[in-house]
């Protein structure tokens, strides 16, 4: 396809819906022969945004001719058979469930809950961050002790044991997939333990598979050996598994799902080996709860109770930053 009948962003445009009483405007867009894109608010990460791609993914699912939705930041990609419904019908039946959201709050959308092992400061990423340093840039502020954990706990005001506890008693959101294959952007629930960190600058050429990362508020567990920016703080289990070996794979070899809500817990080194061992040769199992939702106005009470603390540890971390070297 040559420059000349390419559509512009522009011109891919369906309708735009403006903000009106507290919702955020919505643009529809032309995204390929059988794709339709929604976009909320403007280009802002926005958790409530991502909660109303969510819940309308999940009703528009039930339209006839919709084949998948597949949530991401802000946006909602709907798949559908062309040959059961036109692009016009389509659009109508979304813009009617859309406007059936009065608000975030009368969302409860379904959300399973996931229990991982973490290895901090593992031997493996210790050796691609060793690695880093004496290959790409052996001045990164980012490195301290021979590691990234010392550096993200020090940018935001506290001890790696602090730090690790915090990470602990939160619940990760899923907001999304993609990037890499089963790559899940994890966002925190728990705004009074809301930990932040800049990424590598210049970006990391090597990242071991499993590594667990995290840039601004984003935490990953990288699936594939790869590039990447996230400071690296540990290491966990696998999460994408092209070859199927382990029972939790056989129907989907990428682990994650949009809405999934992550608990972690601290294993050693060596503990963490021995489950890598038990994933690949089957015996391990996967401790997902499926029968879980997510209630948007509990979460929305629960943001209001602790508003105060969060705060709190918001302007201690801030704080903590002047005088930090960003990398």
């Amino acid at each position: 396809m040559t420059s000349a009948n390419m559509m512009t962003t522009a011109e891919s445009v369906i309708e735009a819906v403006p903000a009106k009483d507290g919702r955020p405007s919505v643009t529809y867009r032309f995204s390929g022969d059988e794709y339709l894109l929604i976009e909320f608010g403007d280009m802002t990460t926005d958790f409530f945004y991502n909660l109303r791609a969510m819940g309308l993914g999940e009703r528009a699912k039930t339209i006839p001719g919709v084949i998948e939705t597949v949530p991401a930041m802000r946006s909602l990609l709907v798949h559908f058979d062309s040959l059961q419904i036109g692009m016009n019908e389509l659009l109508v039946k979304l813009k009617e469930i859309e406007e059936s959201i009065e608000s975030v709050s009368d969302l409860v959308i379904p959300s399973r809950l996931l229990r991982l092992p973490v290895a901090y400061r593992d031997k493996h990423t210790t050796e691609f961050i060793g690695r880093y340093a004496k290959l790409r840039r052996p001045d990164a502020p980012n490195i301290m002790d021979g590691h990234n954990i010392g550096y993200v706990a020090k940018y935001n005001g506290v001890s790696i044991e602090e730090m690790i506890r915090l990470i602990g008693s939160n619940q990760y959101w899923v907001a999304m997939l993609g990037f890499w294959p089963g790559l899940a952007f994890m966002t925190p629930l728990d705004m009074r333990a809301y930990l932040t960190a800049p990424k590598y600058n210049p970006s990391r050429p090597w990242t071991p598979e499993g590594a667990f990362g995290i840039g601004g508020p984003i935490v990953a567990i990288y699936p594939i050996e790869s590039p990447g920016g996230y400071q690296l703080l540990g290491r966990s289990i696998p999460i994408y598994d092209l070859k199927q070996r382990n029972p939790v794979f056989r129907k989907n070899p990428v682990l994650f799902q949009p809405a999934d809500r992550i608990e972690w817990e601290e294993v050693t080194d060596d503990e963490l080996e021995e489950l890598r061992k038990q994933v690949f040769d089957g015996t391990y199992r996967y401790r997902v709860y499926p029968y879980e939702s997510f209630n948007v106005k509990k979460y929305l009470e629960f943001l209001e109770d602790t508003k105060e603390e969060a705060r709190a540890f918001a302007a201690h971390a801030e704080e903590a930053r002047k005088g930090i070297a960003f990398p």
